[in-house]
């Protein structure tokens, strides 16, 4: 499986702004912002790439459904579902 990104790269800092009740609130409880973020923004970009993918196929995408509508599917005769 192709993985997203070097989980093994080094960590870099960065310089964000955090609306101050919700950053308060998260170390009160304990939250790992760190890791909180990297899994934020690993869902942000499969997200993306997941729509950047769909955009960049829609036309074979539509024209598999419009084939599949019109002659159906290898499996027709076999389903026994």
């Amino acid at each position: 499986m192709q993985t997203l990104f070097d989980r093994q790269a080094a960590k870099r800092a960065a310089n964000l702004s955090v609306n101050s009740d919700l950053l308060q609130q998260a170390k009160e409880s304990g939250i790992n912002l760190s890791a909180t973020l990297e899994e934020a923004l690993t869902a942000a970009l499969l997200r993306r790439r997941r729509d950047q993918w769909l955009q960049e196929n829609q036309a074979a995408i539509a024209a598999y459904n419009s084939n599949s509508e019109r002659d159906g599917v290898f499996s027709d005769g076999l389903r026994s579902f």
